[in-house]
C-alpha cells in the first residue's frame, strides 16, 4: 500500500491494517508478475467474457484480470457501496464530496494505486487502478475526483517531479490528505492547448504568475494545482514555450472562484481559479521550464484511456439498470420486457457494450504494457464516450417517463455522461489526432 512515510498521522489500528494489507499486496504482485503455466500444471480457471456472463458487473469475469483483481474488486465495491452511496445525494446537493470520504479511500489504499511505491504510492499495476475507476461508475457515483487525483494529477509529479516535490505530495496524496487538480482548461483555450494565455514571468530565481483558468476538477477542494502556464512568448512555437508549476492553496494571489453549476456531475466540485500577481519559488517550476506541453502530450493518452474506461462501465451500469427496470414494469398486461421491440433493443444495446468492452479491455492491456499509443487511446475514448451517450439516451428512452425523474439512477447517468465526448480533449479533435495517423506520409 501507501509508503510508510504516509502513516504518521494514522492510529494503530489503520496502521496494523497498512501493513496487513502490504504484505498481501506484496504477495500478490508477486504472483501477478510471475504467473506461467508449467509443463504438466493446470491452466487457470477459464474467465468468462461479459458477454457470457449473468451481468456485465459480475466479478470473476474477463481475461485480462487475475483471481487477485477480483478479491480486490470486492473490497473496492464494498467501499464505494458502505462510503459513497449513502452520502451522495447529500454531496450532489453541497456540490462537493467530504473530506472524510478522500481520507477514508487513502486508508482503504484506493489513491495513487499505480503510483510506484517508492515515491510514496501504492505500487500497484494499471488494473487494479482500472478497478477503482470502473467501480466508481457501476455505483453511479460521479462525485469524488479520485481518478482524476490519483492517475491524471499524481503521474505529472512522479513522472516530473524533483525528489523533494515527490516526497512532499505524493505520499499526501496517496493518503487523501492532500488532493490534487490540474488546470489547463481557460475561457478561451480547451481543446487548444497550445492557446493558452496564463502566463509565468521570470523574476530572480522566482516566477510570477497570472491568469485564469475554468472548468476545473477537485478545483474548490483542492491543495495543489498543477497549472499549465505561458512562460516564453518568444518560443518559434506556443508548444515550446509552455511550462508546468504547483500551486499550494493558500498561495497568496491564488484564488477559488464560486464552485459552477452543471447539467451532470453535480458532486463533483468542479471551480474557476484565478491567479493575480502569484509569487512562485523555483521549486514550484514541475520538470524543465518550457517542457510543459511535452509533458502534457505524454500523460494525455493515459487521460484519455481512463475516460473510455469509466465511460463504458458507466454503459454497464446503465445496461443492467434498465434490464432491471423492464423486467419489472408493467404495461398492457405484461412487463415490457415481453415486448418483442424491447427486448430486440436490449439485445443491441448488449451487443454495442460487449464490443466496445472487447475493445477497451484491448487497449487496458496495451497501456499495462507500455504499449498504448496516442491515436488509439484518441479511438478509445472517441468511440467510447459517444457509446455511452446513446446508451445513456436510448436506455432512458426505456424508461419512459420516469427515466426523467432525478430520482431514478438512468436520469443522473443520462446527465453525468453528456460532458464525456467534451473533456480530456472534444472528440472532434480525437478525430483530428486519428485521422493525421491514417494520413501521414512519413
Amino acid at each position: 500500500m501507501f509508503a510508510l512515510k504516509a502513516l504518521r498521522g494514522f492510529s494503530p489500528a489503520t496502521t496494523n491494517v497498512y501493513l496487513r494489507s502490504k504484505q498481501a499486496f506484496s504477495v500478490t504482485m508477486s504472483r501477478m508478475q510471475h504467473v506461467e503455466v508449467q509443463h504438466g500444471e493446470t491452466a487457470a480457471p477459464f474467465r468468462p467474457e461479459t458477454s457470457m456472463a449473468k451481468t456485465l458487473m459480475d466479478i470473476g469475469t474477463r481475461r485480462i484480470f487475475l483471481e487477485e483483481h477480483d478479491l480486490f474488486r470486492q473490497n473496492v465495491r464494498r467501499f464505494f457501496q458502505e462510503e459513497v452511496v449513502p452520502y451522495h445525494a447529500q454531496w450532489e446537493k453541497a456540490g462537493e464530496v467530504s473530506r472524510e470520504v478522500w481520507k477514508k479511500a487513502g486508508e482503504h489504499g484506493l489513491l495513487g494505486i499505480y503510483t510506484p511505491e517508492e515515491h510514496g504510492g501504492i505500487g500497484g499495476d494499471l488494473l487494479s487502478a482500472a478497478i477503482v475507476w470502473e467501480e466508481q461508475m457501476y455505483c453511479n457515483c460521479s462525485g469524488p475526483g479520485f481518478s482524476l487525483h490519483s492517475e491524471i494529477v499524481m503521474p505529472y509529479i512522479s513522472h516530473y517531479g524533483s525528489k523533494a516535490q515527490i516526497e512532499d505530495y505524493i505520499p499526501q496524496m496517496t493518503a487523501g490528505k492532500c488532493i490534487g487538480a490540474i488546470a489547463m482548461t481557460e475561457p478561451g483555450a480547451g481543446s487548444d492547448l497550445q492557446g493558452v494565455k496564463t502566463f509565468a514571468k521570470k523574476d530572480g530565481t522566482d516566477w510570477i504568475l497570472n491568469g485564469s483558468k475554468v472548468f476545473i476538477t477537485n478545483g474548490w477542494m483542492s491543495d495543489v494545482v498543477i497549472v499549465v502556464a505561458v512562460t516564453n512568448r518568444e518560443a518559434k512555437t506556443a508548444a515550446h514555450g509552455i511550462s508546468l508549476f504547483l500551486v499550494d492553496s493558500g498561495t497568496k494571489g491564488f484564488q477559488k472562484g464560486r464552485k459552477l453549476e452543471k447539467l451532470g456531475l453535480k458532486a463533483q466540485d468542479t471551480a474557476e481559479l484565478f491567479f493575480e500577481d502569484v509569487r512562485l519559488p523555483a521549486e514550484a517550476l514541475l520538470g524543465q521550464a518550457n517542457m510543459g506541453f511535452y509533458y502534457l502530450m505524454n500523460e494525455l493518452p493515459q487521460e484519455r484511456l481512463l475516460i473510455s474506461v469509466m465511460a463504458l462501465a458507466s454503459c454497464e451500469f446503465m445496461f443492467e439498470e434498465t434490464r432491471n427496470y423492464v423486467m419489472q414494469r408493467k404495461a398492457f398486461g405484461k412487463t415490457i420486457a415481453d415486448l418483442q421491440v424491447v427486448q430486440h433493443k436490449l439485445a443491441e444495446l448488449k451487443t454495442e457494450v460487449c464490443v466496445g468492452r472487447a475493445f477497451i479491455d484491448s487497449c487496458l492491456q496495451l497501456h499495462s504494457e507500455k504499449k498504448l499509443d496516442s491515436s488509439t487511446a484518441s479511438m478509445a475514448k472517441y468511440w467510447a464516450t459517444d457509446l455511452q451517450n446513446s446508451v445513456a439516451t436510448q436506455c432512458l428512452q426505456l424508461h419512459g417517463g420516469w427515466g426523467y425523474m432525478w430520482e431514478y439512477p438512468i436520469a443522473k447517468a443520462f446527465a453525468d455522461s453528456r460532458v464525456q465526448p467534451i473533456y480530456g480533449g472534444t472528440n472532434e479533435i480525437m478525430k483530428e489526432l486519428i485521422s493525421r495517423n491514417i494520413v501521414s506520409k512519413k
